[in-house]
């Protein structure tokens, strides 16, 4: 998921604690019915997430300044790609069905 800055948006004004992060990340997990190999929060410059195809899942840190409903939609849209692996119709309609 690329990065766009916007200046615009309301920033929080607590960064969320990491244990926060992680347990949100957990849910989905359950929820999805995936299983990340492992989840690592790093500082990115271009991307806000990635998913490797062996399972690693990257999270930049600047997510925790974000609001959840933003984090929300970049840990869905990673942890899909556990499942599908391209950004093709069945993955954007698996995103729409979560994120509604």
């Amino acid at each position: 998921m690329k990065k766009i800055k916007n200046d615009l948006a309301p920033k929080m004004e607590e960064i969320v604690p990491v244990s926060i992060f992680h347990s949100e990340v957990a849910a989905w997990v359950k929820r999805i019915g995936v299983t990340p190999k492992e989840i690592r929060l790093r500082p990115m410059k271009r991307k806000w997430a990635s998913c490797s195809s062996r399972g690693r899942l990257t999270f930049d840190t600047a997510l925790l300044y974000e609001p959840a409903a933003f984090r929300r939609e970049v840990i869905v849209h990673e942890l899909l790609h556990l499942k599908v692996p391209n950004h093709g119709k069945v993955f954007k309609a698996l995103l729409r069905t979560y994120l509604v």
